[in-house]
């Protein structure tokens, strides 16, 4: 028999435990546990409206970020023990501890903490729409990319859920569109009729005066990189869609959900319109108003026509030359639910975003063809605002000959703010 020392007791007992502690995870957890230390990490910034919205998104809260003491402490509440609040975003990029870097402000703020956050190491989850200016957007493709981040855009229609009139998610059209049953080139309209609304009512007030700033607020901040203008509360939180400062009326707000899908459909999304027509009464410099219609027009011919007034009351959602798609996916093509059951599958896309983050791949909708999308909804806008076409060329990402237009392109950011 051989004597058993302390030493060779506690070796053996640390053997056995380490037995123990390689027990798969959802026997000690439960089923579909995951625990903390592999659960992805994340902070929001902006918890007001759209951003209370991501505390039910995936990943981990460790931190919320707000210019508003009242938001910032009903967040901290809401989150529980582990979260901390913060004034300053800056301060929320410098913690090591957070992987994703939720950007749930409004529009304006967008690319200037798109950029820092991918500077500081982080992966992004970002409201829609993605910037507000195309030239925000070109620095956010580079930036990302420069720094090797996952980046993802809050609108999901091109991969998940019901696509509004439609009555169906995007995959069945996309699978109808490939086929060519329909022919080409393909005319889009997004209407009322099409079972879309523009939301006129984003239309920004013209008589503001000046009010006190709320003792609460750090209106400085919440401007930020924008344009100084006294403080009124018809300008701030949900409030902002409808100046120009910060975001850009109904198309503003609703744009990217609506004509990301289509981009994708068309097969689009490593380019962008080469002209863009307009018709809309002459636009106040400071509050967005409505439009009567828009229309992009595609280098091969395809359009997408905006419809604010729904002037055009049988319009399809899809036209082509040999057939047509309306609203709840009625169409003109005999069988086409048989054809489709027959057609293959598009491309696999990540619809996952933590999946993305883990194996370092694009998801569904990233910084490229999301900004190929919000460069749609910022070409419409520039010309809703200038009242005249615009020619744009795609590769350059400049409107052709029109200096005015590339002024919008490229806005100058509020000192000492630079992108």
């Amino acid at each position: 028999m051989h004597t058993t020392n302390r030493r060779t007791f506690l070796a053996r007992t640390a053997a056995a435990t380490a037995g123990f502690m390689i027990v798969p995870r959802h026997v000690l957890g439960g089923q579909g546990f995951t625990p903390p230390s592999d659960q992805l990490t994340k902070a929001i910034i902006g918890v007001g409206g759209m951003g209370r919205g991501h505390f039910s998104y995936e990943g981990r809260l460790l931190a919320v970020c707000d210019v508003d003491r009242k938001h910032l402490a009903d967040a901290v509440a809401a989150g529980g023990k582990d979260v901390k609040g913060y004034a300053d975003y800056r301060d929320v990029l410098q913690r090591q501890d957070i992987d994703v870097v939720h950007i749930a402000t409004p529009p304006h703020w967008h690319a200037l903490m798109a950029v820092e956050a991918a500077r500081a190491g982080k992966d992004i989850w970002c409201e829609k729409p993605m910037t507000r200016t195309i030239g925000e957007g070109v620095r956010v493709v580079e930036e990302v990319n420069r720094h090797g981040r996952i980046f993802r855009l809050n609108t999901w229609f091109r991969f998940r859920d019901t696509f509004y009139g439609l009555g169906t998610d995007v995959k069945p059209l996309k699978k109808v569109v490939e086929s060519g049953v329909l022919g080409w080139p393909l005319t889009f309209t997004v209407s009322g009729i099409t079972g879309y609304d523009w939301k006129f009512y984003w239309s920004g007030r013209t008589d503001l005066k000046p009010e006190p700033v709320p003792p609460e607020l750090d209106y400085d901040m919440w401007l930020g990189p924008a344009p100084y203008k006294p403080y009124n509360v018809a300008r701030v939180h949900a409030n902002f869609r409808g100046y120009w400062d910060y975001d850009g009326g109904g198309l503003g707000d609703m744009g990217q959900h609506y004509l990301d899908p289509v981009q994708y459909l068309l097969g689009k999304d490593d380019t962008s319109p080469i002209r863009v027509d307009v018709d809309a009464p002459q636009q106040h410099y400071d509050a967005a108003g409505s439009w009567r219609r828009i229309e992009f027009t595609y280098a091969d011919g395809c359009k997408i026509i905006l419809d604010g007034e729904n002037r055009d009351t049988e319009a399809a959602y899809i036209t082509g030359p040999k057939g047509k798609i309306f609203r709840g996916f009625r169409s003109d093509i005999p069988k086409l639910q048989e054809l489709i059951a027959t057609l293959p599958d598009p491309e696999p896309q990540i619809a996952t975003f933590s999946d993305s983050v883990r194996l370092r791949r694009k998801f569904a909708l990233n910084e490229s063809n999301g900004h190929r999308s919000s460069t749609i909804v910022n070409l419409g806008i520039m010309a809703v605002r200038l009242g005249r076409t615009l020619r744009y060329d795609p590769v350059a990402q400049r409107c052709v000959n029109d200096e005015a237009a590339n002024r919008l392109i490229n806005q100058p950011m509020r000192a000492p703010w630079v992108l």
